[in-house]
């Protein structure tokens, strides 16, 4: 369980992220669920993806575990990452 909460932190800030994303741009808007699934999906692969670039070690934490610190940051990388990706599909959406 401990090594599924910090994915399951990234995907919930994702999710969050990408619907902040269709509020901000309605007209280019994906929808409710295609925003929150690339949302969640751009939480996770952001959060991983600064995980492996080594962002939380240059930050003083260790990245992974349920240390609420390195939780926060994850999540808040999360929610970041899943707010870039439904923004990018909106670009790419037909009018």
């Amino acid at each position: 369980m401990e090594n599924l909460l910090p994915l399951i932190v990234q995907a919930i800030a994702g999710l969050v992220g990408g619907n902040i994303a269709g509020l901000i741009n309605k007209a280019r808007s994906l929808g409710p669920l295609l925003n929150s699934v690339l949302g969640a999906v751009g939480g996770v692969a952001g959060a991983q993806g600064a995980q492996a670039a080594g962002l939380f070690e240059m930050l003083g934490m260790a990245g992974t575990g349920s240390d609420p610190a390195a939780l926060a940051a994850q999540g808040g990388i999360g929610a970041v990452a899943g707010l870039i990706l439904p923004l990018i599909g909106g670009l790419l959406k037909k009018k």
